[in-house]
């Protein structure tokens, strides 16, 4: 299993647990999860509406790509650890991980 925290946006941190070698992305779980997050491109990092802030551990993740930086540039309170949910695919490097939801309910 991987174990991350998601803190939602009243603050409260609530555990994750996602079984290895599943092939979603951050995005996709949090949905599952029934997070109040729009998500409105569907994960085409068009939107930003999957805007989360990793709170640790984030050179851990792998770089963003062009297209999630020039999107998250656009934010008004981007973070340097700022990422969008939807282009994090869910991997073992996410264990222990703290995620901040700051993309629009």
């Amino acid at each position: 299993m991987i174990e991350f925290i998601v803190e939602d946006f009243d603050g409260v941190q609530h555990p994750v647990a996602i079984p290895e070698g599943i092939n979603l992305s951050l995005m996709e779980v949090l949905k599952a999860f029934e997070y109040d997050i729009a998500a409105t491109c569907g994960g085409m990092a068009l939107c930003a509406t999957c805007h989360v802030e990793v709170l640790n551990n984030n050179e851990q993740l792998p770089p963003p790509s062009d297209s999630e930086l020039t999107m998250l540039d656009t934010l008004p309170h981007a973070e340097d650890t700022s990422r969008l949910a939807c282009q994090l695919r869910i991997g073992t490097e996410m264990e222990g991980m703290i995620f901040r939801l700051k993309g629009e309910q």
